[in-house]
């Protein structure tokens, strides 16, 4: 396995007014002239991680890392209870990214994502393909109403203990239903110690889903700190009850916008968070997408997974 590059620290910065009151975190590092490449971090809610600098070569790459509203370093924080999330949805995203873009006077950029971040590359992609150089998916995800209920109730059958706890702490009325409804009530109930309480339990559930990944990086949902956490389970909730704004099957029916631009998927068999038949829909319907499948990896990774990462961003490097 390739190591990953030294760490670097940015040689820019700062926060992108993106209207409605929002100013979003941006960074890049790197070689200021070199193959922009903008690293689309999961969740949603999932910011503040820095890791992604060492993916890729410093030397090559002008490595461009933003939070997305509400997490990370971004202000106002999700985790404040006054801020409005009516103003934070995949259209929202979207658009800033776009500012970003012009803001950094980019014609075209690699993009590079996982899990959530996925289904946001594939959504700007689609509507922008003439500024896409190529895609790098990690944890392929498109947010379907399947693909949640799946997460959030099908893996009640691979986890019934777990799933009942999870099921337990929702509201009475939605703990026959649809759970991800009644959690996002409770991170918008006024008592702090209800939305806390409930931001732990959704983290100990999608932890529970991570458990038999050794190779990767199990209990790191609540690992988050205190106000990560809850801008994490308030910006989730929030937008998987609205299945994240995507028409049922809408990525998967626009692919054909990507016809041209060079994909690269990368899925671990093991993956319980997101099955890689999504993964392999999207190549069925993805001509010029490549499908590795990691035999040892789950939705974390693992030593082969970060290896074909490594190899898909250097196919990008000219």
């Amino acid at each position: 396995m390739r190591p990953p590059f030294s760490a670097i620290e940015p040689h820019a910065s700062g926060l992108l007014d993106v209207g409605d009151g929002n100013r979003i975190y941006w960074e890049t590092s790197g070689n200021p002239a070199g193959r922009p490449v903008l690293a689309v971090h999961g969740g949603p809610g999932g910011g503040g991680h820095r890791g992604a600098r060492k993916q890729f070569d410093p030397n090559v790459f002008r490595i461009v890392l933003f939070d997305q509203r509400g997490c990370g370093e971004s202000l106002p924080h999700a985790s404040d209870p006054r801020v409005d999330m009516a103003h934070n949805t995949t259209e929202h995203l979207l658009a800033d990214m776009e500012r970003l873009r012009e803001h950094l006077v980019i014609e075209r950029w690699v993009l590079y994502g996982g899990s959530w971040g996925c289904t946001l590359i594939l959504a700007y992609a689609e509507r922008h393909p003439e500024r896409v150089i190529g895609i790098v998916l990690v944890g392929v995800t498109m947010a379907r109403p399947q693909e949640i209920d799946w997460l959030y109730g099908g893996l009640r059958l691979l986890l019934p203990i777990e799933w009942e706890r999870f099921r337990s702490e929702a509201p009475a009325a939605y703990r026959g239903g649809n759970l991800v409804e009644g959690y996002r009530q409770l991170m918008e109930h006024q008592d702090p110690a209800v939305r806390e309480r409930a931001a732990r339990e959704w983290c100990a559930w999608e932890d529970a889903v991570i458990a038999h990944e050794t190779l990767g990086a199990p209990g790191q949902y609540s690992a988050k700190l205190d106000a990560a956490r809850l801008a994490f389970v308030r910006i989730c909730t929030h937008y998987f009850a609205h299945a994240a704004w995507l028409d049922d099957d809408r990525l998967l029916r626009d692919a054909h916008q990507l016809a041209g631009i060079p994909g690269i998927l990368i899925h671990g068999r093991l993956d319980l968070s997101a099955p890689v038949r999504t993964a392999w829909e999207l190549a069925q319907a993805w001509p010029d997408a490549e499908l590795r499948i990691i035999d040892d990896s789950g939705h974390t990774g693992s030593p082969a997974m970060v290896a074909s990462i490594y190899d898909a961003v250097a196919r990008f490097a000219d």
